[in-house]
């Protein structure tokens, strides 16, 4: 009877006639979704006794990469902005611990809009007793800032907090560069930028002077895909730097060490990559609609929004673990200097150095050459664009000019932010040794 009773009404909300549609609709379904969430990453790694530090670990991508690396056994220190005795804090460090059996789970406050706050966990983490590093994934810079909804902060307000959040990793990277670079030449080192998925939105106009560029850009994706881009150009070009160091940073090729593939691929054994893990519901699509709690521009309105969309959000974007798939792929793929000598070995997929991965795959992107007036006048005087420097120019993300530009850049805006701290923040500050705890 009951069985009568449903099938009456399912005939009647869908009639016969209308099978073949509704087949063919859900088929479409599934398959949008399913292109949507992109490629998972087809590599495994483990991770045990590696040492891995996560900017960025407490929002939807960075738990979520916290625990797959603890799943694998790394050993984590995830950044936070509460301090590290705080119920939230100890509630997500312990969770993780208890749900991947791994003890090796620990936070350390530093906050990420502070120069001071950045430059005292550097320090503390230089001068601990252990300070090993085989990774360091910024992801605080992936989440979406700014909403394509008016009212609330402003464009200017938004650009500060993304300048801030590059600068912290720009920081990091000079900071924390002595430790990886003493490190011993076998150790397998990674540098991962974790970026938004606007950056082809500012590739017609890209350049390294942005002060130039974004008041005339009034478009949040334009300013998103500007930082993004920067960061891709930044690690590209500290790939460069690295390469270029002595070849004493290239691992000895017997029985013990890694083979080298070839040393044209890989000159050093730290590799920088950008990553952009494309539209996830959490970390892009919530704040551009204004609905993510932590946005300056949250409203009730904006949230009851986000929850009208979500049945095409869940077929248009990404989950956050299809999301992860590609920082997940960078971290686990062979680099250059891999074991064994087979022609199989030779023939499979390894990591890029210096490249822009995108659904686990190198994205290459043509960014146009620099107009004159924002080239260096020494250039004029030189034959070559790498002359001045040294450094090869390999015409990948704007060659190295571009790189180079981008990296003074970054120099000069860094003091500018330093100097526009807080005069609080700017008093000397008694360095306390790391915790080992949450």
């Amino acid at each position: 009877m009951v069985l009568e009773i449903a099938a009456s009404i399912f005939s009647t909300i869908l009639p016969s006639k209308y099978y073949i549609h509704a087949a063919l609709s859900v088929l479409v379904i599934v398959v949008v979704r399913a292109f949507a969430q992109g490629r998972s990453t087809n590599r495994e790694r483990d991770l045990h006794a590696r040492v891995i530090l996560v900017t960025g670990g407490f929002t939807p991508l960075g738990l979520t990469l916290i625990q797959a690396l603890a799943q694998r056994g790394a050993h984590i220190i995830a950044l936070s902005p509460s301090p590290i005795d705080s119920l939230e804090t100890e509630v997500l460090i312990d969770l993780i611990r208890n749900t991947t059996s791994n003890e090796n789970i620990f936070a350390e406050q530093c906050d990420l809009t502070s120069p001071t706050s950045v430059r005292a966990f550097c320090t503390r983490l230089l001068t601990a007793e252990e300070n090993r590093l085989d990774a360091i994934v910024f992801a605080h810079e992936y989440k979406q800032v700014g909403s394509v909804l008016s009212g609330g902060v402003g464009l200017e307000d938004f650009q500060k907090i993304r300048e801030s959040g590059s600068m912290t990793t720009f920081l990091m990277i000079t900071l924390l560069l002595p430790i990886l670079l003493v490190a011993p030449p076998e150790r397998d080192i990674r540098i991962v930028n974790v970026v938004n998925p606007f950056y082809a939105a500012a590739v017609p106009s890209f350049s390294p002077n942005e002060a130039a560029l974004l008041p005339k850009a009034s478009s949040t994706f334009v300013r998103e895909g500007h930082r993004s881009l920067r960061m891709a150009v930044l690690t590209r070009h500290l790939q460069r730097v690295l390469d270029a160091l002595p070849s004493a940073q290239v691992p000895k090729t017997d029985e013990t060490a890694a083979h080298v593939v070839s040393d044209k691929l890989q000159r050093s054994n730290i590799v920088a990559i950008t990553v952009s893990p494309g539209f996830s519901r959490s970390d892009t699509v919530s704040p551009l609609l204004g609905a993510d709690r932590d946005s300056p521009n949250y409203s009730s309105w904006r949230f009851a929004l986000y929850l009208v969309l979500q049945p095409f959000l869940r077929v248009l974007t990404k989950s956050t673990n299809s999301a992860l798939q590609s920082v997940l792929h960078v971290l686990f793929l062979p680099t250059p200097f891999k074991t064994g000598s087979s022609q199989a070995a030779r023939a499979e997929e390894v990591l890029k150095p210096g490249a822009l991965y995108s659904d686990c795959s190198v994205v290459r992107l043509n960014i146009p050459p620099l107009p004159a007036s924002d080239a260096p006048k020494e250039e004029a005087k030189t034959k070559g664009e790498g002359e001045s420097t040294g450094l090869p120019d390999d015409g990948e993300l704007g060659g190295e000019m571009m790189g180079r530009l981008v990296w003074e850049r970054f120099e000069e805006r860094l003091k500018e932010w330093e100097r526009s701290a807080p005069p609080e923040e700017k008093k000397e500050k008694s360095v306390d040794p790391p915790s080992t705890d949450s």
